[in-house]
């Protein structure tokens, strides 16, 4: 292995190449290795540690695996959801699902950045660490829908009212955990209602889909899941279906009325 500051872009391509060669890795895993092996390099920039070029940067990825199918919550999905979970979970869910926020930004959520009309992103957590946005385009409002926001009006109420502090919170007042919420409140109750759990970031994907079969243009959607590149969102995160199944679905002119 290199040293540190003799660490050069060929480096990092070998190491990549023998990650993929040695390991059953998709082309997006490869991509989250060189993130943060790029994330590295940027670290030891802003401690003084090294004066050249992150040489991640220009890191060709290696070809690896198609990427299994993911997925997006349909509308819905989502309503059938709201109509059997118990709060908290449910508002938890509904802000994912409407604001489309990773699941680090969603545990990040303070009552000072909610007005009534949007919620400013400043912060996300992993486990107890907290740190900025993913990314400086990260870092920017998203926009609360008419049912989200009474959702989050009752939630305030249900919690004493608070102008200040982090919106979800755990019973020790720290960031709520929600692989926890997960296993306590959510896959229990869906299980008992014939629903299926997918994960957090499901909703995420799901948001993007469902404006899109709306016919919301892509990049407002883009801007919308805070994607510093168009492309990514039409690329990994819009899902899309068969012009006639959405033709005879009056449930997205519902959420079109919704979001209106």
């Amino acid at each position: 292995m290199a040293q540190l500051r003799d660490f050069r872009t060929v480096d990092g391509e070998r190491i990549l190449a023998e990650v993929a060669e040695t390991n059953n890795l998709t082309s997006t895993t490869l991509a989250h290795v060189k993130a943060f092996l790029s994330g590295v390099f940027r670290f030891a920039k802003r401690r003084g540690v090294l004066n050249s070029e992150n040489p991640m940067r220009e890191v060709v990825l290696p070809k690896g695996n198609a990427a299994g199918d993911t997925y997006a919550y349909s509308l819905e999905e989502i309503t059938q959801m709201l109509n059997v979970l118990p709060e908290p979970a449910a508002t938890v869910v509904a802000a994912a699902a409407f604001t489309g926020v990773r699941r680090g930004e969603l545990r990040g959520f303070l009552w000072q950045n909610y007005d009534g009309e949007q919620i400013f992103v400043s912060q996300s957590y992993w486990r107890s660490h907290v740190d900025e946005p993913k990314t400086k385009k990260s870092r920017a409002p998203v926009p609360v829908i008419a049912h989200l926001a009474e959702r989050i009006n009752l939630h305030r109420k249900l919690s004493g009212n608070p102008v200040a502090g982090l919106m979800f919170v755990s019973p020790f007042g720290k960031p709520m955990n929600l692989d926890a919420l997960v296993r306590a409140s959510i896959r229990p109750v869906l299980v008992k209602a014939s629903l299926t759990w997918h994960g957090w970031h499901a909703f995420r994907r799901g948001l993007a889909s469902n404006l899109n079969r709306l016919g919301i243009d892509d990049s407002i959607i883009q801007a919308i899941l805070r994607h510093s590149d168009v492309a990514l969102t039409q690329r990994c995160y819009i899902k899309t279906v068969r012009s006639d199944a959405m033709a005879g679905d009056g449930r997205f002119g519902a959420f079109l009325e919704i979001c209106t």
